[in-house]
């Protein structure tokens, strides 16, 4: 059984919501931050990356960083820049991008749940980033940004759904990269609640280090009340989730920076590559790699009866290419490899190439939701870099505070 908790939102007003919306803190670096933010004091990056306010070259990691933080999500409180609901909510949110929605409900999640898999993992989390998210959290007494979860699709919630989009929305408005986000009050509550009591399974689709880090936060403020009863609001954190039928899953590209002499005949001796490719695959199991200007079509070996992690395109990558050609034994931390989300397309592969900042790009074939949940199901870990989901959620629309 899932917990779906209703919360009191701070949300801005719908004259001031594209002021405040912004994109998540781990899809930009500092600087294309700053950029963002510059001119907008209520911008809410100065909460999520506050880095932005320092001079530069200060160290993410400093205490100053999360005092910032901390103290420009007071600001936006106080000034009534975000306004708290006065009684606890389910949210509906929408996102429109090239006329294709996708719905999900905005509440908050268990952290017993996560604690205990109900809300189910597919990746490993690095100790660095959950230390980062954790102080963030606790600096702030709040979590700033919500996960992306999903679930098998079920009718009750289906019902639900639609009728709450039959309202009049909260908010309305097109992002600068043209999507169209939208967010709804569920006026019907407690059917939501009820509903998920019979939802078995939850599965992260991303922000695995903001769900890790939300349940240190947890034990750490469990550690300091004497009379924690697990009610607390420090014990939920902010989702939104989304049927299975409703997420779109992008390729998570790869580029290489440094390859050996003659790496390409070295390739065409083991595989058999196609010349000319379209750089795109076409279907699962191909890849497309771009090197000296062209693009090779390959097909991945596999494994007889393979398991669910076997069969996943990048763990054939990784095994038959990555590993014993490259050395690439570790893609988290070799520094040889890098990662593009497929949201920048194939040229960006080319440029990159092209211009000498990497020796070879690989496109890949989108991993499908359902081996990610086949995966979360079998309790085994997908390869670093395996989803890249759009479109992205905004953030600053709906924050949780404990």
């Amino acid at each position: 059984m899932a917990i779906l908790h209703p919360f009191k939102a701070w949300h801005p007003d719908s004259e001031n919501v594209e002021e405040v919306a912004c994109v998540p803190y781990d899809v930009i670096n500092v600087a294309e931050a700053r950029t963002l933010a510059e001119g907008k004091p209520n911008s809410f990056l100065h909460v999520i990356r506050p880095e932005i306010d320092l001079p530069e070259g200060t160290d993410p990691h400093d205490d100053e960083v999360y005092e910032k933080g901390a103290e420009n999500l007071k600001k936006l409180l106080s000034n009534n820049t975000l306004k708290q609901d006065e009684e606890t909510h389910i949210y509906v949110y929408r996102l429109i991008r090239n006329g294709q929605p996708q719905t999900g409900i905005f509440a908050c999640v268990s952290v017993d749940d996560y604690d205990e898999d109900v809300i189910l993992k597919h990746e490993l989390t690095r100790p660095d980033k959950e230390d980062d998210r954790t102080r963030h959290i606790l600096t702030q007494e709040a979590h700033a940004e919500p996960v992306m979860i999903t679930f098998k699709d079920d009718a009750t919630t289906k019902e639900l759904i639609d009728e709450t989009v039959n309202q009049e929305p909260l908010f309305n408005f097109e992002a600068p990269d043209g999507v169209v986000h939208q967010v709804w009050r569920a006026e019907n509550t407690g059917d939501f609640v009820e509903a998920f009591k019979s939802i078995p399974k939850l599965y992260i689709a991303d922000g695995h280090h903001r769900c890790k880090s939300a349940s240190r936060a947890a034990s750490e403020k469990k550690k300091q009340n004497p009379g924690h009863t697990g009610d607390e609001e420090y014990n939920f954190f902010p989702a939104v989730i989304f049927p299975m039928s409703d997420m779109n899953i992008l390729a998570y590209n790869r580029t290489i920076y440094n390859i050996p002499d003659g790496f390409l005949e070295k390739l065409k001796k083991k595989f058999t590559l196609v010349a000319n490719a379209s750089p795109t695959p076409t279907q699962k199991g191909e890849i497309s790699i771009y090197i000296d200007g062209q693009w090779f079509g390959m097909q991945l070996p596999l494994d007889d009866d393979p398991d669910s992690v076997e069969q996943l395109d990048v763990y054939r990558l990784q095994e038959y290419l990555l590993s014993p050609l490259l050395n690439i034994t570790d893609p988290r931390r070799d520094e040889n490899i890098s990662f593009v989300g497929g949201i920048r397309g194939t040229g960006e592969l080319e440029r990159l190439v092209d211009e000498g900042k990497a020796d070879m790009a690989i496109s890949m074939y989108p991993t499908s939701i359902e081996e990610l949940v086949n995966v979360s199901d079998e309790g085994k870990l997908m390869p670093p870099k395996s989803t890249w989901f759009e479109p992205k959620l905004r953030s600053g629309l709906l924050v949780h505070t404990f």
